[in-house]
This record gives C-alpha cells, structure tokens and sequence, in this order.
C-alpha cells in the first residue's frame, strides 16, 4: 500500500535517491495564481490593509478572525454551484468530513452572527481582513489566493444601512487620494431586478437567473453573442423581449427607466438611498439598471465601485444587502449589508492612478560599527530599540561601502555610524540615505529625529 506521501505528492519518502533528484529541480516560482510577497511588496499590502483599518473603524466598526476551513456544504447553500463545486480547494479530511478553504468570507461571518444571535449588540459593525482561495482562471486583478476587507452591518432593516457600507466604500477610496473623477459606483436594487425580470420581461425562475448572470457578464462578451444567449433565453418571447433589454440598458437614469419600473417599491428605495448619499457627500455614485450583482444571496441593494481610467476599467468591488444567510444556520433571520474590496485590485487602481505613496522599511536606522564597535554598536542599538526606534546592526564586518549599499539597497532611511570617537563623544553620525545630509546628534536627538 503507498504511504500518504506517495499519494498526494507522487514521491516517495524522504531519503530515496530519486525524491532526493527530484526535489534538487523544484521550480522557486509560487504555485498558479498565487504571488509571492516580498518585503516591497509587504509594505504595499499593509499601506492597504492600514488604510481600510482605519476607514473601517472609524465608522466604528470591529475587528474579528474566522476559520481558514469551513464545511463546504455552507458555501453550496449560500453560493450556488459555481462557486461551491468549481471554485473552492475542497477535500475530505481525516474525520470524514468534507471541508472547503474558504472562498469568501460571507458564509463565516454569518455563521458567526447565528452563533451569537442573542448576546450581540445590533447594530453590530464588523471587519476583517484576511486571505481566501478559488480555484479560477488567473487574469489581471484575480489571483487564486486574494486577500480582501469584509465589512458588513448586521440588524438594520432600513436603506440607512446601504448608505452606511456605500459612504464607507467611497471613504476608503477617497483615503486612497481618488478624486471622484477616478471611480463611479454604480448601483442597483435585487427588488426591482426581479420585478424586471418576472413582469416587465416575463420570465419564468429559472430563466430570469439565467438572465441575471447573461447580464452579469455582458461586458466581458460581445455585443452580439449578448444579443444571441438573450434571445435564447427569451425564447419565443424574444422579438418582444430584445428591444426591452436594449432599452434597459440605454437607460442613464431612473428617469429613463419604463413607467412599470419606475413606480415599485424598490424604485422608492433605490431613491431615498440616493438622497442618503447625497447628504452623506458621495458625488460618485450613479443609478445603472444593467447592474445585477450574480451571486445569487443579495436581496435588495447592490453596488459596485468601477476604475473611469480605462487602462483599468473594471469593477474594483462591490457588495449589497442579503438578509437571508444568518437564517440558514437555524437562527432568526437577521439583515446585514455589506461589501468585500480586494488587496490586488486596488493595488492595481493606485498604481494606474499614480497613487501609491514611497513607501520606506519598516526599520529606521541601519546601524554601522566602524572598527572593533561591534559590542559598543550593539549596546546602542538595544537603547535605541527600547525607545521605540526599529534598528538593523550590521554584523558582517564588510567594507564600509558595503554596509551603506546594503541600506539603500533595502530601502531603510538612515544610516547610525559608531566609531570610537562617536562612543567617546556621545554624539553620533547619522546620514539621511535618499539627500546624503549627514548630521551629528546625541542618542536622544536621534530619537527625536526618527520618532518626530
């Protein structure tokens, strides 16, 4: 029988000859659709995380952390085939059970809120930040592996709660230095989207679904294959049917939309949620019929923010309101709204904009013995640590220029010599990498320096 490194690696264990050849061609690129972060990169990551924290929480919203793993059967009930079945990394595990990474955080985080229906405060305001998995086709902007922000309001049945996540969607972009001019959100209702689709176009269930997710990739295909699958799915409603869509989706506003559209309830609400945000000062937002949101658990509200430059034009992120999911899990059914921004595409937004800032190490001063002063370097190195100050001691004993290049090559801002007449003194050498200005300070002028 093959043992369980054979089954799930092909090889064989550790210690024969050809694992040993094997594993001397091992490739030192990541695996498809995931991406390596090295610290250059960290330091964007967390300019990104750092600044949907603050956002976040400044709308008072709190942290929490879920599991890597969930059952997947959370994922089929929620999500719909697609996802639970094609894009999730999913296995049996030692117990039987078959569990899912996760491929969203949605799912969790209303399992959560059902766990503690009754002991938590409403509204209750929540974030996270972490990484998830879908096994997809790799393009620009959509990685296997994707980190994103979640942040969902739980227990308000009122529009107030759309506008909330939308001003905190336009908040987080505007943090960024986007300009209204840079991005547009564009918004729909779930409501009238299924009034639409059963009364206004007359489609039975289960091809107005079909219909939604037709609408839902209508940018990423050709007008006529649009054209094509529409009329296959109206069938022999189609010669009626067609010109409807097309009208739909000349529409610019609520003012274009048909009479039999304009006055519904859903109507109503996407325009009382337009004076919210009219007063709440987001100048980006615009109504857009065509807007459909294909995940299958939204059931009012949706929105997406989009990239105007069109070297990047593309949806960024969206969300909307689902209230239906905490009652899955056996509880009461409770409302919650909420949007997921991914890590990569606004990476990808600041760099076509020209927005993300010089970004330094985390490390403050690099530390140069010069001589024998090691011990002495790192006596002040301790003493700067302790105040606060991030210190890297050079410990090679390399040439001079060496140690300054490995500095700048690192990007660390500034480099502490420690010589013999320096330890004498008191008074220390610092150089600023980036102007070469170099000055002459006492340890606690250093940390005035770099802590001011």
């Amino acid at each position: 029988m093959m043992n369980n490194l054979t089954d799930i690696n092909g090889l064989q264990p550790p210690g024969n000859d050809e694992t040993i050849r094997a594993m001397s061609g091992l490739s030192s690129q990541p695996y498809k659709g995931t991406r390596d972060y090295y610290p250059e990169d960290k330091r964007v990551q967390n300019y990104i995380f750092e600044t949907w924290r603050k956002v976040t929480e400044s709308f008072g919203y709190e942290e929490y952390g879920a599991p890597t793993l969930e059952p997947l059967e959370i994922y089929v009930a929620k999500s719909g085939d697609e996802l639970a079945n094609q894009q999730t990394y999913s296995f049996t595990d030692r117990g039987g059970r078959i569990v899912a990474i996760r491929p969203e955080m949605t799912p969790s985080i209303s399992r959560m809120v059902a766990a503690r229906r009754q002991e938590l405060a409403y509204p209750a305001r929540l974030y996270s930040i972490a990484n998830f998995m879908r096994y997809e086709r790799p393009q620009r902007g959509r990685e296997r592996e994707f980190w994103q922000l979640n942040a969902d309001i739980f227990g308000v049945d009122a529009i107030a709660a759309e506008a909330e996540i939308i001003t905190m969607a336009d908040q987080i972009m505007k943090a960024f230095g986007a300009k209204p001019g840079d991005y547009v959100i564009k918004i729909n209702n779930r409501k009238l989207i299924n009034y639409m689709m059963a009364q206004y176009l007359e489609l039975s269930a289960e091809d107005a679904q079909l219909m939604v997710k037709l609408f839902d990739r209508k940018d990423k295909i050709s007008e006529t294959d649009f054209d094509d699958q529409a009329r296959e799915i109206l069938g022999a409603n189609a010669v009626e049917g067609l010109p409807k869509i097309k009208g739909l989706m000349s529409a610019k506003s609520m003012a274009d939309l048909p009479v039999e559209l304009r006055n519904t309830e859903a109507t109503s609400e996407v325009q009382e949620l337009f004076t919210l945000l009219e007063r709440a000062g987001v100048a980006s937002a615009i109504f857009d019929i065509t807007l459909m949101r294909g995940l299958d658990y939204y059931t009012g509200t949706v929105f997406e923010v989009f990239d105007t430059d069109p070297e990047n034009s593309r949806s960024l992120f969206g969300g909307g309101r689902y209230d239906g999911l905490v009652g899955l899990f056996g509880a009461e059914p409770i409302s919650a709204v909420g949007m997921a921004p991914g890590g990569t595409m606004i990476e990808n937004f600041l760099t076509v904009h020209k927005l993300l800032p010089a970004l330094d190490s985390t490390t403050d001063i690099y530390l140069v013995p010069l001589g024998d002063m090691l011990t002495a370097a790192g006596e002040i190195a301790s003493e700067l640590r302790v105040e606060g100050v991030n210190v890297e001691l050079d410990i090679t004993d390399r040439k001079l220029d060496k140690q300054i290049k490995t500095a700048d090559k690192k990007n660390i801002p500034y480099v502490l010599f420690i010589g013999e007449e320096e330890v004498a003194s008191k008074l220390y050498t610092l150089k600023n990498i980036a102007t070469g200005d170099e000055q002459k300070l006492s340890i606690a002028d250093v940390v005035k320096l770099i802590k001011g």
